[in-house]
Formats: structure tokens, C-alpha cells, sequence
């Protein structure tokens, strides 16, 4: 787990061993069982983000016609930023549920104040950290939108290969924007 979190400190900050140490030893480290909420879609939450230590965390939410629509897959090593905390009275407009057990690194608005008041550099690499994830978000997005469903499929099996084993296929299925049936389809014709 240290050796995670002081991979980022030592590639996006200069801070020493001693300094990284106590860091990590001041920081949330939340275990979390299958199945849990960590946010619900329409409630609010004091937590500002999480960051995956071991596990896989799926992001949904449930659209005007009462279906499911799985947006987004965390795993490890990922950030999970709840921005739309950061706009005041608004309610999320989405839900997070481990998919498997987790370890999240848990943080909230007080105690990230302040360890970037001690340890300024830390706001710099969350700001990198945020960067690079909306970099890939942007990318996923446009490939997304410009692939087929196999497309999409084997994009997965090159990026998050995984996420085939470690997720329900049927919230696969969604998360690529297809029926479970299509998916066991396209399965079949890639496998030959």
C-alpha cells in the first residue's frame, strides 16, 4: 500500500522519505466489503474523493426511464474525484458501489486542507494526478464515440483486460453500451 501512494509523491513531488511517510500515516485507509455504496444517486456526502488502493469500484446511475447505465469502472490506482460535491447544495448525480472488496484511500475537505497547508505540494500532485485522469476520460470518450461495439470491446481488452474477469458481464455490457446477448456475440467472433 505505501509503496502505491509514495510512487506518486516521488514522481510528482519532491518530498522526502520521512516527509512521504507521514503522509501516508495520517491518510484514511478504508477497507470496504462487495456490495457497498460508497455514494448513492440523489444524496449528498461530506467525502470528497477516494483513491483505489486494491479493488474495482463501478459508477452508475439510474436515467429517466429507470435503467441502469454504468458510466465508469475504478480499479487500482485510480482516483474517484466527487465533483459535483464541490458546487454546494447539489446531490450526486450518481451512485459508487464496490464491485468487489476494496481498500480506498478515503479523503474529506477538512484533512485535505490541511495536509496541503503542511505539505503544499500534495495540491500539485492532485492537480497532476486530476489532469492525467481527465486526459483519459477525454480519450475514452472520443473513442467511445467514434467506435463500434467491438471496437469498444477490444479497446477494453487492451487498456483494462481486468475488467473482463473481475466485473458482471451484464454491467460490462452497459458500461459499452450494449445488451449482455451482444456482448457474449462479440465475445464468440473475437475468440475465433
Amino acid at each position: 500500500m505505501n509503496k502505491i501512494l509514495s510512487k506518486y509523491m516521488t514522481n510528482f513531488t519532491s518530498l522526502s522519505e520521512e516527509e512521504q511517510l507521514a503522509i501516508t500515516d495520517g491518510l484514511q485507509i478504508v477497507e470496504y466489503k462487495k456490495g457497498k455504496y460508497l455514494l448513492k444517486q440523489g444524496e449528498r456526502s461530506d467525502i470528497k474523493c477516494y483513491f483505489v488502493l486494491n479493488g474495482c469500484v463501478r459508477q452508475f446511475f439510474i436515467d429517466e426511464n429507470g435503467k441502469e447505465v454504468t458510466s465508469k469502472f475504478f480499479t487500482e490506482e485510480q482516483a474517484i474525484p466527487i465533483i459535483n460535491e464541490q458546487y454546494g447544495n447539489d446531490v450526486s448525480k450518481y451512485s459508487l458501489v464496490c464491485v468487489e472488496d476494496c481498500l480506498l484511500v478515503v479523503g474529506d475537505v477538512d484533512s485535505e486542507k490541511a495536509m496541503f497547508n503542511q505539505y503544499p505540494q500534495l495540491e500539485t500532485m492532485i492537480r497532476k494526478m486530476i489532469e492525467i485522469n481527465l486526459s483519459e476520460i477525454q480519450e475514452q470518450f472520443g473513442e467511445y464515440i467514434h467506435s463500434s461495439p467491438e471496437e469498444r470491446y477490444e479497446s477494453i481488452l487492451r487498456k483494462q483486460p481486468q475488467l473482463v474477469d473481475r466485473v458482471p458481464q451484464h454491467q460490462l455490457a452497459i458500461y459499452l453500451g450494449i445488451t449482455p446477448e451482444s456482448l457474449s456475440r462479440i465475445k464468440k467472433r473475437i475468440k475465433k
